[in-house]
Order: structure tokens, then C-alpha cells, then sequence
């Protein structure tokens, strides 16, 4: 019996068995998602627009926050389908007098599915001096997840402790066995959900021309807690490549997609440095 031919496969799709252990599309984040193999990804590290936040095209494109609203919600759908069982999406968002949109997606995101955690970025250092509220310091990453028991390991991102504290917390009597309290001390501490992490300031090497640009300390947490070795990561708003390059620098598959050619470019070009650097 003659065998019948496979179907073509959509343009651009990603299925998670190339060769290749990253790939970056130029395109648009929701088209691209959508041609997408279900449940072929294990994170989502999304940056997407914030909605009026940048005096940017790409920032001011949606004529209410309706608009935004309907739109997010749309990727964060076909985002969650691609995502596989025990997976986590990590969505950045900011709050301020002028940017609150993101309270309501958060309200409907969290309705819709399942609430995981909400990370604080102190982002050490304020930006945009306001007369009328108090300086925005910090970002919020919202996680979702797809079942009750996603793929997550703390102790990936333990914050070492130093001599003084070690020696201060080794004096606590209440702990009978010592040799057990020496090792969780020696491994460090675990990380909460508060993450003082400096945000990239124009003389920083990191910075390469993108206005939101992550630095790769703060992506990396993400990677390392929530992927292992050889596993799918995917970011819809791939911007300066903040999170390929932390993917491949820790073994793991990445695919990036991204709508702007120029920002694509500067990817291209931080991973082509890192490989020859």
C-alpha cells in the first residue's frame, strides 16, 4: 500500500526536532505562535509591548487599551497551547499612574489560567523623574502555568551567603543537626520572589540599542529555575536577543521571534559575537 505524503508543514513552524539548537523568526509573534506544534515548548519568556509606555510604533499601535487587552490575551492563548504540560510562561509587564494596564491583564490572565507566581524586579534604579507620582523602580513578571506540578527547580538560584552570616546564623541552637545546617548555608539561600537585579543604564556593556532591553542576570534566573539542558525555550518578543544568548550559554534550545528587522540584526549580532568572543 503506497504510503501517503505527510503535509506540508506550516511556514516557519517549530517543532522542536531541528537540528539547529536555535533559530530566530522575523515576524509577527501572534502568526508565528499560531503555526506552532502544541505543546512543543517548555518556557515562554515573553517581553511584549506594554502599550503606551514608549514613544515607539511598535508600543503605540493598539487605539485603546481594549485593544491591547483583546490582543494579549490572544498570544497568551496560543502562547499557553504551545506550551507543554509541565511548562511556565513568564509575562513582563509594569505598573505606574500611566501604565495600569497591566493590572487588568493580570486579572484576566489569572481567571483564564493558572496562577503560578508574581515576580518583583527592583530594578535598583528609578527612570522617567515624575512630578505627579512616585518614580517607577520596579517591573512585574507574571508566571503561568499548565499544571499544578510545573518543571521548577529553586535551588538552581541559590544567593550565596556571606562568612559573617554563616558564622552569625551557625550560633541558632534550635537546629540539633549541625552538619545538615553547614550544607544549606554552604548551598546559599533561596531566592525569593523580589529580585534586585540593576537594570542596564547607558554605559553598561550589555546595552545594545533596544529601550527594554533585560539584562542577562535576570533572564538567566528565569532559564535556570524553570528549564533544563536541551529543552525548548521560547520567546514571542525576542527584541535584542537577551534570551537566546542565555539559552544557548545553558545548553538549551531557544527560538526567538521577533517583527522588527533592525532589532533582529542586533540579536544576530550579540550571538555571532558570543560565539566567536
Amino acid at each position: 500500500m503506497k504510503k501517503k505524503p505527510s503535509p506540508p508543514r506550516p511556514r516557519n513552524c517549530y517543532t522542536g526536532d531541528e537540528t539547529k539548537p536555535g533559530r530566530i523568526i522575523c515576524g509577527d509573534a501572534l502568526i508565528e505562535l499560531q503555526q506552532m506544534a502544541s505543546g512543543s515548548v517548555q518556557l515562554v519568556i515573553a517581553d511584549p509591548p506594554y502599550f503606551q509606555v514608549l514613544d515607539h510604533a511598535w508600543d503605540q499601535q493598539w487605539p485603546d487599551a481594549e485593544a491591547y487587552l483583546d490582543w494579549s490575551m490572544t498570544w497568551l492563548g496560543e502562547a499557553m497551547r504551545v506550551l507543554c504540560a509541565n511548562g511556565l510562561i513568564y509575562c513582563f509587564g509594569q505598573l505606574g499612574k500611566r501604565e495600569h494596564t497591566f493590572l487588568h491583564l493580570m486579572a484576566a490572565a489569572t481567571h483564564r489560567w493558572q496562577f503560578h507566581d508574581l515576580i518583583t524586579w527592583d530594578r535598583v534604579v528609578g527612570y522617567n523623574e515624575r512630578r505627579d507620582s512616585f518614580t517607577p523602580a520596579t517591573e512585574l513578571i507574571l508566571v503561568l502555568r499548565k499544571s499544578a506540578k510545573p518543571k521548577f527547580n529553586k535551588s538552581a538560584v541559590r544567593e550565596p551567603y556571606d562568612a559573617a552570616t554563616i558564622k552569625e546564623y551557625l550560633r541558632d541552637k534550635r537546629y540539633q543537626d549541625q552538619a545538615a545546617r553547614r550544607r544549606h548555608l554552604a548551598a546559599g539561600k533561596f531566592a525569593t520572589n523580589l529580585w534586585r537585579i540593576p537594570s542596564l543604564k547607558g554605559r553598561s556593556g550589555e546595552k545594545c540599542g533596544h529601550p527594554t532591553q533585560k539584562p542577562l542576570k535576570l533572564i538567566e534566573r528565569i532559564v535556570l529555575t524553570s528549564s533544563d539542558p536541551g529543552d525548548l525555550v521560547l520567546d514571542p518578543f525576542l527584541g535584542s536577543g537577551t534570551t537566546a544568548m542565555v539559552a544557548k550559554q545553558h545548553g538549551r534550545r531557544w527560538l526567538g521571534i521577533e517583527m522588527e528587522p533592525a532589532y533582529v540584526k542586533i540579536a544576530r549580532q550579540r550571538l555571532k559575537a558570543k560565539i566567536n568572543g
